[in-house]
């Protein structure tokens, strides 16, 4: 097993090669494995509004040729000598990150998706000097503290979302010591992260109102995710209505939007945590804080233990996804449509299923 952990694997993944986002077949070679590195089959990788930022550049960071994908779910093939953690033939999942400094005050606390030197699942540089790259590709070498084991009760391609789009919302209702039941808690924009909102907040017992800028979705939200109340934002009647009548409200609009509207629903403590990513300035008056101390707060997918926990909570809740499956071909429209929002509610691509090669 040690030459072959030495040895170095060539894979095929689809990749970016400039901003225009549009993937094809890429061949290269996995970096070489060390003692505590999982090498992991992928089977299904879920698809976020991150991939298609960072594959048309839109933060300005991008390199390529690039492999996106950082909601993997795989099998693994093969371990080093020093995995502890999983075994050959586990169903294990690897999320947004796979690499941290383990010595800043963050990694010392366990918060390490929080440490500078964080290493992206791709679009980085790996500590050999190696580029990453994602899991839309046949494999993925991780080191062992960036896996973890998928519940033998939710379904493999149920669970790729929950490793972003699931711990994304958990970590911050855990954090906030927002977990008790009996909260009022309300989900602004019902993609990926904020469909799994929805349901998690239910399953902890929260009240939730979803807010949106038109009725299109109050089936949705109401009738197949569970919500008790539905809000439209350019309504302002409704808005007048439900000020100050909320605990928390967990922002997942991916694009500017002002906000006061919003802090004005929020009880005396109440916190906005954003989540979308923007790259422009939002705006809002101090005395929208101010009178009622109110939070404006952010927060980033969620630590390993943190996703474990989820794991766990959504297996003991019956929780899924909602997803659309989709093969690697199909990959291109897949992220045409999500740039629309034309998807209930997150894509998962059935990597193992697709045919890979050009």
């Amino acid at each position: 097993m040690g030459s072959l952990l030495e040895a170095e694997r060539v894979v095929t993944g689809w990749a970016a090669r400039d901003p225009s986002g549009f993937l094809s077949p890429y061949s290269y070679t996995l970096r070489k494995t060390g003692p505590e590195d999982v090498v992991i089959k992928v089977l299904y990788c879920g698809v976020c509004h991150t991939d298609v930022h960072q594959a048309k550049n839109h933060l300005g960071m991008s390199k390529y040729p690039m492999v996106p994908g950082h909601e993997v779910v795989g099998e693994v093939v093969e371990v080093g000598r020093e995995v502890s953690k999983v075994r050959v033939g586990d169903v294990v999942g690897a999320g947004v990150i796979v690499g941290c400094c383990r010595e800043c005050g963050s990694c010392k606390a366990n918060i390490e998706q929080y440490c500078n030197k964080r290493i992206w699942s791709y679009n980085d540089v790996y500590t050999d000097g190696k580029p990453t790259q994602g899991g839309f590709a046949s494999a993925m070498v991780v080191d062992q503290k960036f896996v973890l084991k998928i519940p033998s009760g939710l379904a493999p391609e149920q669970a790729a979302p929950l490793l972003c789009a699931g711990v994304t919302v958990y970590s911050p209702l855990r954090h906030f010591g927002l977990t008790k039941g009996g909260l009022r808690g309300a989900i602004m924009g019902l993609g990926g992260v904020g469909h799994m909102g929805v349901k998690i907040a239910k399953a902890m017992g929260h009240h939730v109102t979803v807010i949106s800028s038109s009725d299109r979705k109050r089936t949705e939200a109401m009738d197949h995710l569970g919500a008790d109340a539905y809000l439209v934002s350019s309504d302002e009647a409704q808005m007048a209505a439900a000020i100050d009548s909320l605990d928390y409200i967990i922002d997942t609009v991916p694009a500017f939007h002002p906000l006061e509207p919003y802090l004005s629903l929020l009880k005396v403590d109440g916190k906005l945590i954003l989540m979308g990513v923007i790259n422009q300035p939002l705006q809002f008056v101090t005395p929208a804080v101010m009178l009622g101390r109110k939070t404006i707060s952010g927060s980033f997918i969620g630590s390993m233990d943190e996703t474990r926990e989820m794991l766990e909570f959504c297996e003991k809740k019956g929780l899924t996804s909602m997803i659309e499956m989709v093969k690697m071909e199909q990959i291109n429209e897949a992220l045409e449509r999500l740039e629309r929002n034309d998807v209930r509610y997150r894509f998962v691509v059935d990597v193992a299923g697709s045919k890979l090669d050009p």
